[in-house]
């Protein structure tokens, strides 16, 4: 396993595009290349490269990318998969739309829908309404956070594993909504009739192998509902410690949105969260993803789903 800081999150002299890297650890822009679903290969082996090395890259002003070429461009990548239990966007195969049309929004740190195993290996995120400020988006390299673990504690997560659920408080990641109006009593009604329909709990590594690069990274995030093995206090405690270890500013990169600007993240080393600053602004955006694969741990067990049913409806009272 190479170590990360032996090139940080320094630009690859070899790679044929113009890359421009954001931070010291995470992030970068890539300048000069229209997403579109006729790319050629070794531009897309490229945008591959830079995605496994930055974690997270960027496009200004893509314009002319329609839902269909959205569509178009990941499938580039992998199979694009819908959201498991939210609706399509209209008119779309599989992009999921998030849409704070009331201006709040849901603000936690997150990985994409670890909820199931073989959660998405990419997210590509574009930009359709943005406030006039505010509504950021920040992310986070899982990978240098683990680096930056203390030995003692490193040993101690690399034979941890978590629960992961979409059966969680929603209203506790509404950072900026009241909690008593009737906005309020429907978005809690939509996150428990729409997106936990479904009920999942899968059983991940705390320490997961990256599949291209094999690197280590913190597998954590909002959905954890607990660790195995420990009580719920222990539990919340060693929490709480990684995911500010994850969450350091040295490891995270903030990404102020333009309309028409795509994010393209790789979703098995990384955590991101919606900055919930923007008051009673429209922000809309649809994303798609990448299948990926189910997460290997350090000993080589792979994670596995205990639990998936529906759920009984939800009426709030």
């Amino acid at each position: 396993m190479t170590s990360i800081a032996t090139y940080a999150n320094a630009k690859d002299p070899a790679s044929p595009l113009d890359v421009a890297p954001i931070t010291g650890t995470i992030g970068a822009e890539i300048r000069g290349v229209t997403l579109s679903g006729d790319l050629d290969g070794d531009t897309v082996q490229a945008i591959k490269d830079a995605l496994v090395r930055h974690k997270v890259v960027f496009f200004r002003g893509q314009h002319e990318l329609t839902d269909q070429r959205h569509e178009e461009f990941a499938s580039l990548f992998g199979d694009p998969v819908a959201h498991p239990t939210v609706p399509v966007a209209e008119g779309s195969r599989y992009l999921l739309e998030l849409d704070s049309k009331e201006g709040y929004a849901a603000s936690s740190w997150h990985t994409d829908v670890t909820f199931t195993d073989a959660y998405p290996a990419g997210s590509i995120l574009r930009a359709i309404t943005i406030p006039e400020a505010g509504g950021d988006t920040v992310w986070a390299n899982t990978e240098t956070a683990y680096e930056g673990l203390p030995e003692s504690l490193r040993q101690l997560v690399n034979n941890l594993w978590a629960v992961h659920s979409n059966d969680y408080d929603y209203a506790a990641v509404l950072a900026n909504a009241p909690k008593a109006d009737d906005a309020a009593k429907e978005r809690t009604l939509y996150h428990k009739n729409i997106f936990a329909s479904t009920v999942y709990e899968t059983e991940h590594p705390l320490v997961r192998v990256h599949p291209v690069s094999g690197q280590r990274s913190l597998l954590l995030g909002h959905f954890v509902k607990r660790i195995v093995g420990l009580n719920q206090a222990d539990s919340a405690r060693i929490f709480s410690i990684l995911q500010e270890h994850i969450t350091r500013p040295e490891n995270v990169v903030r990404w102020r949105w333009q309309p028409g600007d795509v994010a393209f993240w790789d979703n098995q080393a990384t955590q991101h969260r919606a900055v919930a600053d923007f008051g009673l602004q429209r922000r809309t955006l649809r994303r798609a993803t990448i299948a990926g694969s189910v997460p290997v741990a350090i000993d080589g067990r792979q994670s596995r789903t205990i639990r998936k049913e529906k759920a009984i409806p939800y009426e709030p009272a």
